[in-house]
Formats: C-alpha cells, structure tokens, sequence
C-alpha cells in the first residue's frame, strides 16, 4: 500500500515538474517574441531623438546619449505633416460614423456583394464632380463585409423576444434598432467602430487616386512621400561627412512614422477591452 502511494506521489511529483518545465520554456520563447518586437520600436524612438553622428556610430541604437528635438522641429517645420493631420482627422471623424451607420444597418446589400472595380468608382466620382475632392474618400468606403457579418452575428444572438415585445408595444424598426439593439450592443460597437478608425486613419489608396491638391493628401500620403524622400535623400549621400552635414534623413524618417502612429496608439488602450468580448460573440452565433 505505501508503494502504492509512494509510486503516485512520485509520479504526480514528474508531472508536475515536466509542467514547470513547458511553462519555463514557453515564457523564455515568449520573451524572446516580446523582445523582437520591443527592440525595432524602441529603435525607431531612439533614431527619431538622435543625432547623425550617433547614429553612423551605433549599429542598433537603444538609448541615445545626446537627445535632440531637431527632427521633430524640422518635421513640422515642413508644413505637410499638419495638412496630414487636418486631411486623415477630418476623414475620420465624417467617415467612421457613416462606416457605422452603414454597418449596423446594412443599407447597401447589393454594392456589398457586387464590386465593379478602381475604374467604375473612379468613373463614378468624376461623373458626381467629386475627384479632388475630400468627400470622393469619404463616400468610396462605406462598408466592410468581415466587419459587418461581425456585427450581424452579434445582432444575431440577442434575444428575439426583446424585439417581439418592442414590435408588440408599438415601435419601428429604426426605433427597435437605436433604443434596444444598439444599447445593447456596445462591446461590438465599440469593436468595430475601433477598425473602422484604423482603417481610416490609415488611408491612403483612394486618397492617392482621387486627390490631387497638396492641401488635402492625407497623413499616410504625407509619410509616404516623406519616407521615400529621405531614401532618396540617404542614396545620393555617398559618404559619412556628406550625412552628418546634411540633413539627417533617417532622424526625420523615425519622427514622421512616430507621430503618424502615436494618436491611434494612445486611443487603442482605451478599447482594447472591448476586443476579445466583442469579437467571439460576434463571430459565433448562440
């Protein structure tokens, strides 16, 4: 009997240390991950803040020893980068609500499943007299499918007698909509209304074929044509005293894609709740 019992506890003593040793592993292999993709960040924020000596001097650049806010000023010295701002804020706040309003009431069904192409829209927006013209990228995005299928699944498995008795006390479809269905749908809207901001803030395709006035390109267009500036600029720098003496493209390269990506990184964190819940109810109906 104490064999028995010795044999078990010693085999459950083997199990769980073989746990602990998978848990070892699978944390180290997790930090090394974390570390890849901490490292060329932390990178990117410390060429944005160093000088072009340091730079050439250092091979991966961490911590810079002499912190400088010259590419940040030059930056904005430029000009463009605000015009960016005032191009990708104004397609955000007017896009995102009528991505929305779109999504939660699947008003085109039919555009959705039918797609004519880049040349009938381009075609379109001409014939509406909107090329160079901020709305023409605000109307070419109205509704995302992945998105919507989401939502509807969501709508989906809210309880039918909620809206029975809603139809029942009298109220209409856009009435059930806002004042039952949306309040209790918060989770996948605020999902997806999360995407829907990233891929506006992102734009830049539709902005690249309709717009043509340097007043209006949006802020991914601005560090487009500011990233290939600065590779141009570093090629036809052929040596390490023409780079230091020059302007230091890289540094300005960094700080562009710093502040085009810092706002939606500090919006994130605030909906980033909303994630896991809003996207398993939407994506498996109950």
């Amino acid at each position: 009997m104490k064999t028995d019992t010795a044999a078990k506890s010693g085999k459950k003593r083997s199990l769980r240390n073989r746990f602990e040793l998978m848990d070892a592993i699978i944390l180290i292999i997790l930090l090394i991950w974390a570390l890849l993709i901490v490292i060329p960040f932390i990178n990117v924020i410390a060429i944005s803040f160093a000088t072009p000596q340091e730079y050439l001097d250092s091979k991966l650049l961490l911590f810079p020893t002499q912190p400088t806010l010259s590419n940040y000023k030059t930056l904005f010295a430029d000009g463009r980068i605000l015009v960016g701002y005032r191009t990708t804020l104004t397609i955000l706040l007017i896009g995102v609500p009528l991505n929305m309003f779109l999504t939660t009431s699947v008003a085109i069904l039919f555009t959705m499943l039918f797609n004519g192409g880049i040349v009938p829209l381009y075609l379109l927006m001409m014939e509406l007299d909107l090329t160079n013209n901020i709305w023409s990228v605000i109307l070419a995005y109205g509704v995302n499918t992945f998105y919507m299928i989401i939502m509807r699944t969501y709508f989906q498995s809210l309880p039918d007698s909620l809206i029975e008795s809603a139809r029942l006390d009298g109220a209409g479809e856009w009435t059930i909509l806002f004042r039952i269905i949306l309040p209790l749908s918060m989770p996948i809207i605020a999902t997806v209304t999360l995407f829907y901001s990233v891929d506006r803030w992102n734009e830049w395709f539709n902005a690249m074929i309709f717009l043509r006035s340097n007043d209006m390109i949006p802020l991914q267009l601005v560090l487009r044509s500011m990233v290939l500036e600065a590779t141009a600029s570093k090629t036809m720098t052929a040596s390490s005293a023409a780079i230091t003496g020059s302007m230091f493209s890289d540094g300005l390269k960094m700080a562009a894609v710093i502040v085009t990506m810092l706002p939606i990184m500090c919006v994130f964190p605030f909906l980033q709740k909303y994630f896991v819940k809003g996207i398993l109810i939407g994506a498996v109906k109950a």
